[in-house]
């Protein structure tokens, strides 16, 4: 079995062309002990005030049916 990361990147890898569609974009940038996850939007997800609701009703709820050892997701700063 993959580890943790190698999927999260798999599932982001999926994400990414939906936000790219609409100018933005989604990095992977690290996942600490507790399997949070924490990614960096770009582009037009920067200052959007929909990026929020994008990170946790889409990102977060994919991300943890599909992986389902993540916990969380949050943005990096």
């Amino acid at each position: 079995m993959s580890s943790v990361q190698e999927r999260v990147q798999k599932v982001l890898d999926l994400i990414r062309p939906q936000l790219q569609g609409d100018g933005g974009d989604v990095e992977l940038v690290g996942i600490d002990e507790n399997n949070v996850v924490t990614v960096r939007l770009k582009g037009a997800c920067v200052g959007c005030p929909m990026s929020q609701l994008t990170l946790k009703n889409g990102i977060e709820r994919i991300l943890k049916q599909q992986v389902p050892e993540v916990t969380a997701v949050e943005a990096a700063n």
